[in-house]
């Protein structure tokens, strides 16, 4: 790496927020923001001082770079594995093998399952390695001659870097999230399946589809069900003033709440609570039994 930069002024970044004010000291200042992780994996020792160096001053969103060191492909890996938050990996290609660092690239990403880490891999003998296929064959970021690199083009390298990670992290933790509240959601839906009877029906009032409660509470196999007019289960007619109500409510996308009567396959009455939502497309209803009595014949 070329050390003929030697005014490193330029690289300190601020990606503060517009709003933000300047930390005080004494006890009431704002901690300092966690640093970026930085591996640095080489098995010249010269290579990691100069890294380092060359990046000290460097900041970005706020936020220092903090340096891990490893030696081996074996020992970066060990890091790694006990590092989860490691933004970036600046690897040297030839260590105790000469494709050592491709077998620390290739291990990050099946091995350890770590697809946000950014893969840098440099090279002091860039004859013995092919570029092109390596980025090709390697699930890695960027591919540098050491004698190439200066520190101004290490600098952007870095921050690039470092903005892809910040890009990739924040996206894994909205899915993280999303996923937490469809489980919520599905757990939700299952403790309601256990306990209501929930009906889909299509524009002209059939039955879409039916869970298991409602099979069990009106007598009817799912089969017997789905398909069928939904008065199969009300004789009719339909009391006019609640179902002008209901169907208004889905009309106009609302939530519709009442107590109808149903019967069953063997002639009892069963009065249920029923929501009902939707709009002039179908509807889903969830309804909880209230009273089943027999009615006489």
């Amino acid at each position: 790496m070329n050390q003929n930069d030697d005014d490193t002024d330029w690289m300190i970044e601020d990606e503060a927020q517009p709003n933000s004010q300047p930390r005080q000291g004494g006890a009431n200042a704002a901690p300092a923001p966690p640093p970026w992780r930085v591996l640095i994996v080489d098995d010249d020792v010269d290579v990691h001082v100069v890294t380092k160096f060359s990046l000290s001053n460097a900041c970005f969103q706020g936020r220092r770079l903090s340096f891990l060191h490893a030696y081996s492909g074996e020992e970066a890996l060990n890091v790694l594995r006990n590092t989860p938050d490691i933004a970036l990996v600046l690897l040297d290609v030839i260590m105790e093998t000469s494709d050592a660092g491709l077998h620390v690239a290739r291990q990050i990403r099946d091995s350890l399952h770590n697809n946000l880490v950014r893969i840098v891999l440099r090279t002091g003998q860039p004859g013995q390695a092919l570029e092109h296929s390596i980025i090709l064959d390697y699930d890695i970021n960027d591919f540098w001659c050491k004698t190439d690199l200066t520190t101004r083009k290490l600098f952007t390298t870095v921050i690039s870097s470092l903005r892809a990670y910040a890009g990739l992290e924040e996206a894994h933790r909205r899915s993280v999230a999303l996923q937490n509240e469809l489980d919520q959601a599905r757990k939700l839906l299952a403790a309601v399946d256990q306990h209501a009877v929930i009906a889909t029906l299509d524009a002209r009032g059939h039955i879409v589809t039916v869970n298991d409660k409602f099979c069990t509470v009106f007598q009817y196999s799912r089969e017997e069900l789905q398909g069928a007019d939904a008065r199969l289960l009300h004789a009719p007619p339909y009391p006019q003033d609640q179902l002008a109500d209901a169907l208004q409510a889905l009309k106009d996308g609302e939530a519709w709440t009442d107590v109808i009567t149903t019967w069953r396959r063997d002639g009892q009455e069963v009065r249920l609570r029923v929501t009902a939502t939707g709009d002039d497309g179908g509807a889903i209803i969830i309804g909880s039994v209230l009273q089943a009595l027999k009615i006489p014949l």
